[in-house]
């Protein structure tokens, strides 16, 4: 059976392994259709994430078909189409048990801690499994992604009385995107690529832009934007260490800061400028079940527009020699899709 494993920083190698054995009870085979290339896998790819070891097979962000069930599995069936969830929790930790399965004392998410679904078959725990009869593969695989944004989103409290800024306009900046705009946030984004700006104003009719030029000016924008009052809600999805070290300038009094981007770098600020307006700091990390069955619906009715997304595809065999050019930003890469069937 065809795999590809990342053997090593910046290296993708082609695999014939082991087909899966008979689903054991709890447990479904499927075969994956469509894999989403996001950042954590670029990041791996680049031997840049905190949570990744080498070799690993990647693939977190899927599309999938039932192929087989195992004994006492009822919420999916042979020949459903599913995204997948890929915490694989323990359902026993202290995080666990208070529901916050996403940071799991001892997560293993598939594709980073464990193989993931680059590969033609593989079993997963069927709870994991969220079924759609009106989705496309291609909308399945982009689930995982807007959950990560809807959970961004959540931790931040926005709502109709908030003026947001997220920083950062790609795929885990824009899935938070969809979710702050519909907490009914007046919403605004910074980006350093006017191009991804431009996505955003024609594509969400987003008025607030800001283009970080890393002079101060940007600053003097956000000011206007939002009155001198600068905003109750920041969500920085770059996960750039001074990007995210220098978000607190942006917030205002008694305004939440919320990091959903990571880094393995130190990040620094002076604690006055978190001090002085009493901020509230959050990370955000993975996402819940629950989200997942909301995204869903929110695409089956049209309320989240897929279409956009999707810049960039690649075969199963391509992509051992296009996945190297989605690292370059000038590439244009928003979402690239690994179509397996």
């Amino acid at each position: 059976m065809r795999a590809i494993q990342i053997s090593e920083p910046k290296t993708l190698r082609r695999l014939e392994i082991d087909e899966p054995s008979s689903p054991a009870p709890g447990y479904a085979l499927v075969r994956t259709h469509r894999m989403g290339v996001c950042g954590t896998d670029i990041s791996c790819y680049l031997g840049k994430f905190p949570f990744f070891d080498f070799p690993r097979i990647p693939g977190h962000e899927l599309g999938v078909e039932v192929l087989e069930i195992g004994e006492g599995v009822t919420n999916v069936a042979v020949g459903d189409r599913c995204s997948v969830e890929p915490y694989m929790n323990c359902g026993q930790c202290f995080p666990c048990r208070k529901g916050a399965g996403n940071c799991c004392a001892h997560l293993k998410v598939i594709g980073v801690m464990m193989d993931g679904g680059l590969c033609e078959r593989f079993l997963i725990r069927a709870d994991k499994l969220h079924s759609s009869s009106k989705l496309s593969m291609d909308q399945l695989a982009l689930v995982e992604t807007l959950a990560i944004g809807c959970h961004a989103n959540d931790r931040s409290g926005a709502g109709p009385n908030d003026h947001a800024l997220i920083i950062g306009a790609g795929p885990i900046g824009l899935a938070t995107l969809e979710f702050t705009r519909l907490s009914g946030a007046t919403v605004s984004v910074m980006d350093m690529n006017p191009s991804r700006l431009e996505f955003v104003q024609s594509n969400y009719g987003i008025q607030h832009t800001v283009l970080n030029r890393n002079d101060g000016s940007e600053k003097e924008v956000m000011q206007k934007i939002t009155g001198g009052d600068m905003y109750s809600v920041i969500i920085d999805a770059t996960g750039n260490r001074f990007s995210m070290s220098g978000a607190f300038q942006y917030l205002a009094p008694t305004g939440t800061l919320v990091y959903v981007g990571i880094t393995t770098d130190e990040i620094v600020f002076k604690h006055p400028g978190m001090h002085r307006p009493e901020a509230n700091l959050l990370a955000s990390r993975n996402a819940l079940p629950k989200d997942f069955g909301r995204i869903i619906e929110l695409i089956e009715n049209g309320v989240i527009k897929t279409d956009p997304w999707i810049t960039h595809r690649s075969s199963f065999d391509g992509i051992l020699t296009d996945f190297d050019s989605y690292t370059r930003p000038e590439t244009g890469v928003l979402k690239a899709i690994i179509e397996l069937v």
